[in-house]
């Protein structure tokens, strides 16, 4: 008889376990949904724009380097031709990121420098995601070697590939 009741019991266990078990695997799931943005990537969007506020497209190449504190400048954006936009990465651990643009044409080799000023915002959305750094631009300045205005449009730096943040106004040849 207690052989009956210890099968029967063990029965009862796997009936109840086999009965729960697509439950409890159903709410642990849904519990943890991750909602991370597919797009972390936190850059900087720039637009060459005529005077009339068309974007203007560059026939010289360009080649952008960030000037670094410890001396080692990093290249950027390398070689870019015909380009009317184009993103650069912006630092998180630097108030003020220093970009120096090189434009080579055919006998021609001209750089400018544009000063970005910026604050660092912490982002952070779910703990099952990466925290980021977003960005406010707080001041641009530049050489006028070739440059005539450089103007910051939308200050708010964020994972959106599609805002344009900052507008070259290259000086005109007449």
């Amino acid at each position: 008889m207690k052989i009956n009741k210890k099968r029967n019991l063990s029965m009862v266990v796997v009936g109840v376990i086999s009965f729960l078990f697509p439950f409890s695997s159903f709410l642990l799931t849904s519990c943890t949904s991750i909602d991370c943005p597919v797009n972390n990537l936190v850059r900087t969007r720039y637009q060459f724009t005529s005077s009339a506020g068309d974007s203007l497209k560059l026939m010289d190449t360009l080649t952008v380097v960030s000037a670094r504190k410890d001396g080692k400048d990093t290249i950027v954006f390398n070689k870019g031709v015909q380009i009317s936009r184009f993103h650069l990465p912006i630092s998180y651990s630097h108030p003020e990121d220093i970009l120096v643009f090189h434009f080579d044409g055919d006998s021609l080799h001209v750089a400018d420098t544009i000063w970005v000023k910026k604050d660092d915002i912490l982002h952070f959305e779910s703990v099952d995601c990466n925290a980021t750094f977003f960005h406010k631009l707080t001041a641009i300045r530049h050489t006028h070697n070739c440059l005539d205005s450089v103007v910051i449009v939308n200050p708010s730096v964020t994972n959106d590939d599609a805002v344009v943040h900052v507008n070259i106004y290259p000086k005109v040849s007449n």
